[in-house]
């Protein structure tokens, strides 16, 4: 054995020890290509500096829609990072697959219990998908070593328009509240989340501004949502929200414009200290300061202009890191996913390399 195949070696024998002794799980981030032919999981393994590299693709027994789903949450990992959910938008199902250090395992292929699933959200066992197709609803499931049981009656309608065109389904930090956000209605819709799992609702809010779509939550429940506002020039936003334990939204920061056009996706810092959000039609992204205690929204930079990812680059999905180091960017218009360091400091984001040759319609983000 010459001595770089030593040095290779030792590093692999060394990683699996320093694995094994902190329980850490593998860095990696996922997105879905969303493909008519078959939906297939790209997974990329990310090193220490943020950089990312192809680590394979994986076929969710699904298929997926062939174009943008309009959507945040198309994939969404355990808290225990061990399972891997994927919506398979073209074939009305589910995909849950099992997270192995550097591959994934298919465990389980459920329906979704209605049309064009588009969005999950997970809580300890409990998972809810939204299906966009029609009207749109919310189903319930339990997810049990990697089996995806549906929970009887579960079901449940979005505002009650013809077409609501839902972005995205999340739980609230305590797992005791939905959320879900309609494009079509500029509306949203808040649900109350039994023991039994069941949600009760839903209730109906106006959103402060048009065409609310994706969104989060701070660890302190504060509920931060972008504003498309149909995507006219220069005119999108983002509002944040005081949620009360019986559903009920309260304005705290009132549509604090991006300046830039189409602001469809978010993501929160797990310090809650920043969140960012994606200008589709400007190949930007905005970043806010979130301040303490009630959320208030201050924009980093006056200009809007918090990162650039470029011209045509049409970024959609974001996601964190764990610790919230490195900041993840699909941009649909050139099949890439972009990276960004995360100052911890002051919010600032600097770019890294980005990796791409990924099909227009890949959908959904998920880094650990």
């Amino acid at each position: 054995m010459n001595i770089s195949m030593a040095h290779g070696f030792l590093a692999i024998v060394l990683s699996a020890a320093t694995t094994a002794a902190t329980g850490a799980p593998p860095k990696a981030v996922f997105t879905s290509t969303n493909e008519v032919s078959g939906n297939m999981v790209v997974m990329y393994d990310r090193a220490a500096d943020g950089t990312l590299a192809f680590a394979g693709e994986f076929a969710t027994g699904g298929a997926g829609t062939g174009g943008g789903l309009g959507n945040q949450g198309a994939l969404v990992l355990s808290h225990n990072n061990q399972w891997l959910l994927v919506v398979n938008a073209g074939s009305n199902d589910i995909s849950v697959f099992a997270v192995d250090n550097d591959s994934l395992t298919l465990a389980d292929v459920e329906s979704s219990g209605g049309m064009m699933p588009v969005s999950l959200t997970i809580d300890g066992d409990l998972v809810y998908v939204l299906n966009g197709g029609g009207a749109g609803n919310i189903t319930g499931f339990v997810l049990h070593d990697g089996d995806l049981g549906p929970i009887p009656g579960s079901t449940r309608p979005l505002s009650g328009a013809a077409m609501t065109a839902p972005a995205q389904v999340q739980f609230s930090p305590g797992g005791d509240l939905l959320v879900v956000t309609e494009r079509a209605t500029s509306l949203i819709d808040t649900y109350l989340v039994g023991a039994d799992g069941l949600a009760e609702g839903p209730m109906v809010h106006g959103s402060n501004g048009t065409t609310p779509f994706g969104f989060g939550f701070t660890r302190r429940g504060t509920l931060i949502v972008s504003e498309a506002f149909g995507g006219a020039p220069d005119a999108s936003a983002v509002s944040s929200y005081a949620v009360s334990i019986e559903g009920g939204l309260d304005v705290i920061s009132a549509s604090v414009p991006t300046t830039e056009t189409a602001a469809c996706w978010i993501a929160i810092t797990d310090s809650g200290r920043f969140t960012y959000t994606t200008n589709t039609g400007s190949g930007t992204i905005s970043g806010y300061a979130i301040r303490k205690p009630r959320g208030t929204l201050v924009l980093l930079d006056a200009d809007g202009v918090t990162a650039v990812t470029g011209a045509g680059s049409a970024p959609t999905d974001l996601a964190l890191s764990r610790g919230s180091r490195y900041l993840y960017v699909l941009n649909s218009g050139t099949g890439e996913i972009g990276a960004f360091a995360v100052n911890a400091g002051n919010g600032a984001l600097t770019p890294l390399e980005s990796v791409g040759g990924l099909p227009a319609a890949s959908t959904g983000l998920a880094a650990r």
